[in-house]
């Protein structure tokens, strides 16, 4: 099941936390998420799984950014969040991708005790003009059956910024 927006609302400080929160971005059955004004760009156009990959800061300024299509740009939210006994989950705003624009190539999926800020994935179809505070995305939450162990020493819990991916850990085991 996911929780409505006032259940949500009701959770805020227990089970579900947003730092900051702002009562005017909660939804029906979600809260929305706004970029922070840094991404990350990968320096290579060929990417090795079994490496790290170098990455090099962009800010975006006052006046937006323009994306280019068929790069990937790393950002992140600028909302912390946790949640304990829920599954989080992130997905775009229509309105973005009503611009062809992408929040997530496929890691909307949160696990339950999750702590940090959304690492975004974002990609366009064609060049928009990104601004830094625009609310993104948003995110939702699935109630968990069952007994679970919470996500809590995962490659990317609690993180501060953005992450590219640590797949090439993988490989070192």
């Amino acid at each position: 099941m996911i929780l409505s927006g006032k259940e949500i609302a009701r959770r805020m400080g227990s089970d579900i936390v947003i730092e900051p929160y702002d009562p005017a971005r909660l939804n029906p059955n979600s809260y929305n998420l706004s970029l922070h004004d840094e991404l990350l760009v990968y320096e290579s156009d060929s990417l090795d799984m079994k490496l790290e990959n170098k990455t090099r800061l962009v800010t975006i300024p006052p006046e937006g950014l323009v994306l280019e299509p068929n790069r990937l740009y790393l950002g992140r939210t600028r909302e912390y969040t946790r949640t304990e006994n829920l599954v989080p989950m992130l997905e775009g705003r229509s309105s973005t991708g009503r611009l062809g624009l992408f929040v997530h190539v496929t890691a909307g999926f949160g696990d339950v005790g999750f702590a940090g800020y959304w690492t975004l994935e974002i990609f366009c179809i064609q060049p928009i003009r990104i601004y830094a505070g625009v609310e993104i995305c948003q995110i939702y939450y699935h109630t968990i059956e069952g007994d679970y162990e919470p996500y809590r020493s995962g490659k990317y819990q609690n993180n501060t910024g953005i992450q590219p991916s640590l797949l090439y850990r993988d490989f070192l085991k």
